[in-house]
């Protein structure tokens, strides 16, 4: 009896995750280079005396998917969408460099190329200073140049891409880093198209197909729970009758 219940316990747990990291996908079918997170289930045995032949089913995260969300024309010069597996350099809050596919970049009010949410764009020797009023364009190769009134363009520094050979680690700000932590090397061949973003990899109808086969995976679980709290409420009713 009590092997149904732990069954049915750790499935019910693990089916909850999975609906949790569903639920974020979802959540983020419409931001700027989301990567998808995938689920799978592991076999986990239970330690301890008497518990050699338990084994739990835990959801675990097995990574991202690597699949290129769709490309969206803005025709914004500091847009920018990735092209192959390049990533974008930046510098996170706590200082490290990190990745991301997002490049809607903007300039803040001390002249440094950001991106949307206030992280530095880090280029070949850190991040990138803009003159105050230059009009600003960003080249294939990730060269950003600026130009004041009818002056000349100026270049001022390019952008750092990175090519990884492994997947990258998502971390708990949503950004990406190496498996060590330690910064990539920029890869000179890493290309990016202005005046476009990536889209979300994330496809809705899939999402919400697998939540509800989750959801009724759920409900079968609950329904394994009850049949045991049946089955012990008969086995106990029996044993009373008979005295046992």
């Amino acid at each position: 009896m009590d092997r149904m219940i732990y069954l049915s316990m750790s499935g019910a747990k693990a089916t909850m995750q999975r609906q949790e990291t569903l639920a974020n996908n979802l959540a983020n079918v419409s931001t700027t280079g989301f990567r998808a997170e995938l689920q799978a289930f592991r076999a986990v045995p239970v330690r301890g005396d008497g518990a050699s032949t338990r084994v739990y089913a835990l959801e675990t995260t097995t990574g991202y998917d690597a699949a290129p969300g769709s490309q969206q024309n803005t025709g914004r010069p500091l847009d920018v969408a990735m092209q192959g597996n390049a990533w974008l350099a930046v510098q996170a809050l706590d200082g490290t460099e990190a990745y991301t596919r997002n490049g809607a970049l903007t300039v803040s009010a001390d002249g440094t190329l950001m991106t949307h949410n206030g992280l530095p764009a880090l280029g070949d020797g850190g991040p990138i200073q803009v003159p105050q009023n230059a009009q600003v364009s960003i080249a294939p190769d990730g060269t950003v140049g600026a130009k004041v009134g009818n002056g000349p363009l100026t270049p001022l520094g390019r952008l750092k891409m990175v090519t990884p050979e492994a997947p990258l680690q998502r971390g708990a700000d949503a950004l990406f880093r190496s498996a060590e932590g330690d910064p990539l090397p920029a890869d000179p061949n890493a290309r990016l198209q202005d005046g476009a973003l990536e889209g979300s990899n994330v496809s809705a109808v899939e999402t919400m197909v697998s939540m509800i086969a989750a959801a009724r995976q759920f409900e079968a679980q609950m329904k394994m729970l009850q049949t045991a709290e049946r089955d012990e409420q008969a086995a106990a009713k029996l044993l009373s009758a008979t005295g046992g």
